[in-house]
């Protein structure tokens, strides 16, 4: 639905106004309504102290009784007098909280609901108030000799205070519609003017657009639309002068720029595969070495040294030769060959595989799998968790952990590595798939990362019609979820 510039800003300016209006109203009306409220304190405030020297008078006066005594016997005499004193209805309380005294008619007694609370506050020497419809209760201590001896409570109409709210309100709304109506029809008006001239912009805009170049500016005027103007019209000008000439040299130009780029990514990301498959092997064997360097005379970690090298030098072996065929073919990736992988088997040797230089870093892998099957190449599963293994030691912290779940559910197999690291900032979760992103560069440059590792595999999880997600995480660390297709 298309709506007119002049009908919008005209709205602009009604929405500011309801809100300047609204504001005055709100600030005006609760100024006015504590000002009455602080001269009603202030009022019924005096009358307790007339109230409180009444009684001290009555109490000191004639046969001295007991405070409790006192207000019992002398209570209903002293609410009828105290409320010929004030003006008010009037009713006494006694230090337990009981009734003893009332100016009021058909007086409901004690501990009814409109009273009950705030009696309870009263009663601890404080002083305490409550609207109840037009009438506000005004509960004060009153003071014996030694202590306080009983409540006394005010009600005060509140019924000329609430009439001026309410007039005050009236007027403001009145005041408020009449304004905004002449204002929008002033500002529609006023608008129309501009809008008028915008749609003649757009006009000549159009005309450009379709090659029927402008002539003369669309209109003259003092001001930022017609400077605009005078820029179209020269704008017009130049592109009429010039578009011919640079048509074809541009798209010739554009051409040559779209083969050159697309070279420059296909050959990055082929760098990019070929180092990090290069990579996670002779990390694996730079991890083994320096193991053994420390712990020479460690009968198993040499055997275990021994059976990792082997296998990582074999594949080491295996991707030279790949990237020889690739070179020879002139390709820019590598080939799958899927077949029928056990999970749980695959990832105990992942894990042996990088369990030393996981140790190195006094890191623990920890595995929770179960029996599961799924279809996909061998080599693209093995790249796939080296990285993510990979990046979960280097981003971890010392004595640190790693937790690799798997179950089957819901025809798909899920997997999850989580570490205790570092984690990744909320701001970097959108980008961290991202080629050549990396979330701590410090840190990449100190363990050697380029940015690619999780770039590559995603693409390697979903050529094998995968999905990998990072999940939310409490606390520390970072946790990766990624799914295949089950095979029962």
């Amino acid at each position: 639905m298309r709506v007119s510039i002049k009908l919008k800003f005209s709205l602009f300016l009604a929405v500011l106004l309801i809100l300047a209006v609204s504001v005055l109203s709100y600030v005006v009306l609760r100024g006015v309504e504590r000002n009455q409220l602080t001269q009603t304190e202030g009022y019924l405030a005096q009358h307790v102290k007339t109230v409180n020297l009444r009684v001290k008078q009555t109490f000191y006066t004639g046969v001295r009784l007991e405070p409790q005594a006192f207000m019992q016997q002398r209570g209903r005499e002293l609410a009828i007098e105290l409320a010929g004193f004030t003006g008010l209805e009037v009713t006494l309380y006694d230090a337990s909280g009981l009734l003893v005294g009332s100016s009021i008619q058909g007086n409901p007694g004690s501990g009814t609901p409109d009273v009950k609370e705030v009696l309870a506050y009263a009663l601890q020497n404080k002083i305490a108030y409550e609207s109840v419809g037009e009438s506000l209760l005004y509960l004060a201590p009153l003071q014996g000799p030694d202590e306080q001896m009983g409540v006394v409570q005010l009600q005060y109409s509140l019924k000329s205070s609430q009439s001026f709210q309410r007039t005050l309100q009236n007027l403001f709304l009145s005041t408020g519609i009449a304004v905004l109506v002449l204002s929008f029809i002033l500002g529609y008006l006023y608008f129309n003017r501009a809008a008028a001239a915008i749609r003649r912009l757009k006009k000549a805009a159009e005309d450009i657009r379709r090659a029927n170049y402008i002539a003369a500016p669309p209109f003259r005027r003092k001001d930022e639309l017609g400077e605009l103007a005078e820029g179209i019209y020269f704008m017009s000008k130049e592109i009429e002068t010039n578009i011919a000439a640079k048509d074809e040299e541009q798209r010739k130009l554009q051409l040559a720029v779209n083969k050159l780029q697309a070279l420059e990514q296909q050959q990055k990301q082929y760098i990019g595969n070929i180092s990090h498959e290069f990579k996670t092997p002779l990390t694996a064997i730079k991890a083994y070495v320096d193991l053994l360097n420390m712990y020479d005379d460690d009968p198993k970690l040499l055997l275990d040294a021994k059976v990792n090298i082997a296998k990582e030098t074999q594949r080491l072996y295996e991707m030279v030769e790949k990237v020889l065929e690739l070179t020879a073919l002139e390709k820019y990736d590598f080939e799958s060959q899927a077949e029928l992988l056990e999970v749980s088997e695959a990832l105990r040797d992942i894990c042996g595989r990088m369990s030393g230089k996981a140790e190195r870093y006094g890191l623990v892998i920890t595995l929770d799998v179960e029996l599961a099957h799924i279809w996909i190449d061998r080599e693209s599963f093995m790249h796939i968790f080296i990285n993510l293994l990979d990046n979960a030691i280097k981003y971890n912290v010392p004595e640190g952990t790693i937790h690799i779940h798997c179950e089957t559910r819901e025809g798909r197999v899920w997997l999850t590595i989580r570490d205790s690291g570092i984690g990744i900032p909320e701001e970097a979760r959108d980008k961290i798939f991202e080629p050549f992103y990396t979330v701590n560069r410090d840190r990449s440059r100190q363990s050697g990362g380029t940015g690619l590792g999780l770039s590559l595999v995603r693409n390697l999880v979903e050529k094998q019609n995968g999905s990998i997600a990072l999940l939310e995480t409490e606390g520390e660390g970072s946790a990766f979820q990624l799914s295949f297709p089950a095979i029962s």
